[in-house]
């Protein structure tokens, strides 16, 4: 009786084994994942505008300029960007919507600009105003500019009355 008992258990071992052991199974697969950081890139072509001498109380426009004097601005980013100009006062003149002593005032157009004033938007020193509010990559906006010198002036010298161009995401 003993040796069965011993026999059984020999025999009954295996399937203790085979079915208390843990069975695993592996298997994997990759996902492939790609990005691209966005890009806000501009530039701005020719990017120098000389008005030339100007009476007091006068206005030039870009267009006026022989030759014409229209600048180019281009998306050099990679996702649509929204291009927005805005003035800043020179040394000795401030930026301004009407022209006063030493006040100036700097308009732009982005569309049917041949005409000025018509169609020309006051710059602000303060905020961006929108020139284009959507341009695709490699796409390009034009922009021309109208200065209107001081009503009077206590200085005669060359003033430097700069545009600043921002791209950014669209709205």
């Amino acid at each position: 009786m003993k040796l069965l008992k011993v026999v059984s258990l020999v025999l009954m071992a295996p399937f203790f084994v085979l079915f208390s052991a843990r069975v695993f199974a592996a298997d994997s697969g990759q996902v492939t994942a790609t990005v691209t950081v966005q890009n806000i890139s501009l530039t701005v072509s020719d990017g120098t505008i000389s008005y030339g001498t100007l009476p007091i109380n006068s206005s030039k426009a870009t267009v006026n300029l022989a030759p014409a004097d229209t600048q180019t601005i281009t998306n050099n980013g990679n996702v649509n960007e929204k291009f927005s100009v805005r003035g800043t006062d020179s040394a000795s003149w401030t930026l301004s919507s009407s022209a006063g002593v030493d006040q100036y005032v700097h308009k732009f157009c982005a569309s049917s600009c041949s005409t000025p004033p018509t169609g020309y938007t006051a710059l602000s020193s303060g905020s961006y105003t929108t020139l284009s509010a959507s341009v695709a990559p490699s796409g390009t906006a034009s922009l021309d500019l109208e200065i209107t010198t001081p009503t009077s002036s206590t200085v005669f010298t060359s003033q430097s009355v700069n545009v600043t161009v921002q791209a950014a995401l669209p709205d």
